[in-house]
């Protein structure tokens, strides 16, 4: 846990650590349990070693750092390519009080359910290939960012028009007009992660992804920024280093618990972000259940 950043990348294997890290916590327990069934003093002693490293790096998390005040709430969802229920996805996020939605994984199938449903609550919008956002603001400057390479997911196999590109836009970037100025937002999903036999943890499509993300965000000029979506990979994954160096996570920053988002029927990891600049995070939730296999998460920001 300690050493965690030490650990070779070959064959994915430190980003899979990574990506499960607060999970090494588990053996803590087992293994002090094993130490008192040994009557071993000793073991009792070495186990304080892990159990301060493990809280060292997650015990920030175990509080609840939400505060009030918030100005504006954001929200993202990974809407899954085969939702059953669009529709009701559709009224549940709209519930969520939320001035911006950000949805991950439409189709084209679900896109005009999601328009229709979504209308009355959000008056603007702006759709991107798979992923698209939905305001009570007015939004300008609309326009794809490419975070594409090799496999896009589920969605890559879907049969497209043939003036419709095979991997269509997988993030895009516009600017909401706020009463406190503009706001840069940028909603995005990345490639998809394999856990393969033979090639390990497979992450090529979602690491070219994060990089190309990582200089659209480092070449933006803009002075508050929030990047949401689901990223296929956690803020401890060294793979987002050089995006978190540039932005803070609202659920590190102002969340109560690790916020696990995926996937939807046992939460054990936190893929799906919520990254802001220039704005103060003032809480970070994960919301209800829908028929998707990622729950929503939200965050409450001001200035």
């Amino acid at each position: 846990m300690a050493l965690h950043s030490e650990i070779p990348d070959f064959g994915g294997l430190g980003s899979l650590v990574e990506t499960l890290l607060p999970w090494c916590g588990v053996f803590v327990p087992l293994l002090l349990a094993a130490a008192l069934w040994r009557r071993s003093a000793t073991a009792v002693v070495a186990l304080l070693l892990p159990a301060v490293v493990w809280v060292s790096l997650f015990g920030g998390l175990l509080t609840d750092k939400s505060r009030a005040g918030a100005e504006l709430t954001v929200a993202s969802h990974n809407v899954g390519a085969e939702n059953p229920d669009p529709a009701g996805t559709a009224r549940a996020l709209a519930a969520s009080g939320a001035e911006l939605l950000a949805l991950e994984e439409l189709t084209d199938q679900a896109r005009g359910t999601y328009e229709k449903e979504l209308a009355k609550t959000y008056p603007h919008h702006a759709v991107e290939g798979t992923v698209g956002l939905w305001s009570k603001l007015p939004l300008s400057d609309i326009r794809a960012v490419d975070v594409l390479r090799g496999d896009a997911g589920p969605l890559a196999r879907q049969r497209r028009p043939e003036d419709v590109p095979v991997e269509p836009a997988r993030a895009l970037r516009a600017t909401v007009a706020t009463d406190r100025g503009p706001l840069a937002v940028y909603v995005v999903h990345l490639g998809s992660v394999r856990v393969m036999p033979r090639g390990g943890f497979w992450t090529d499509s979602r690491d070219s992804g994060a990089a190309k993300l990582t200089e659209a965000v480092a070449a933006d000029r803009g002075e508050r920024m929030v990047v949401l979506g689901d990223m296929n990979g956690t803020t401890d994954d060294r793979t987002f280093a050089g995006l978190t160096s540039q932005l803070r996570s609202a659920q590190k920053q102002a969340g109560d618990g690790f916020g696990f988002s995926w996937p939807a029927s046992f939460p054990m990891v936190r893929i799906d972000q919520i990254l802001v600049r220039g704005v103060e995070p003032k809480s970070s939730r994960v919301l209800p259940e829908t028929a998707s296999d990622h729950l929503p998460v939200a965050a409450g920001t001001s200035w």
